[in-house]
């Protein structure tokens, strides 16, 4: 992170929306913590070139839908910065393995071998953070270290941007951020999280992923494949 346009290495429609944030007294702050992590040893995840990569798998002008996770996932290999989606070649995740019952039960996809989201994001789904780095084996060891001013700012900026977006919110996290989120120009879909802590109190059995279709498909938009190709 810099403010020098030509290190900055973001996709063009974000790099210009988001313009001004690099220059913020946290961003500042956000990056000088992460240079102090790096000079002390400390493995962050996910890589540097991986850690917006939700922004630049998803211009904002081609966004349809946003998903939003809280925290990268924490152990060697896993996170490439989409929330929720692993490497390849890594095991899906117990959330990640109920969101494939749900669509499973919802739209009887086949569940994939593989954890690798990276098919949604082409698509036009945002899967987006709301923390964007953290400490290797610390979960949430970057909450509160200026990410969320900047990703609250994306949210803003995609629900400002366009309308007729669906926000799939699942958990009290990212339903924490409704209020960011313009709900008479978009669809707001909630539940809870798919945790195994949480995922049988609601989240199996939302219907979200077609609700999300079906949204789309009455206002003249492409649905989302949500089939996963074969590694």
């Amino acid at each position: 992170m810099t403010t020098d346009d030509d290190r900055i290495k973001l996709e063009a429609s974000w790099k210009q929306a988001l313009r001004r944030e690099f220059d913020q007294p946290y961003m500042h702050q956000l990056r000088e913590f992460l240079r102090q992590e790096h000079a002390a040893g400390k493995e962050i995840f996910p890589p540097g070139p991986m850690i917006f990569n939700a922004l630049n798998s998803t211009p904002l002008d081609q966004v349809k839908v946003v998903i939003l996770g809280q925290d990268p996932y924490h152990g060697p290999g896993q996170a490439h910065g989409l929330c929720f989606s692993v490497q390849p070649g890594v095991a899906p995740p117990p959330s990640l393995v109920n969101i494939y019952k749900e669509l499973k039960r919802d739209l009887n996809i086949d569940i994939p071998n593989h954890g690798y989201l990276q098919h949604w994001a082409d698509q036009g789904v945002l899967m987006l953070n709301t923390t964007m780095t953290v400490e290797r084996a610390n979960a949430a060891s970057h909450a509160n270290k200026g990410w969320q001013h900047f990703t609250d700012r994306i949210i803003s900026l995609v629900s400002e941007h366009q309308s007729n977006l669906v926000f799939l919110l699942w958990g009290a996290h990212a339903q924490g951020k409704q209020k960011l989120i313009d709900a008479t120009k978009h669809l707001v879909l909630t539940s809870v999280h798919p945790s195994p802590l949480s995922a049988y109190r609601g989240f199996i059995g939302n219907g979200h992923f077609s609700k999300t279709n079906k949204f789309l498909e009455q206002r003249g938009l492409t649905p989302i494949d949500w089939r996963l190709p074969p590694l």
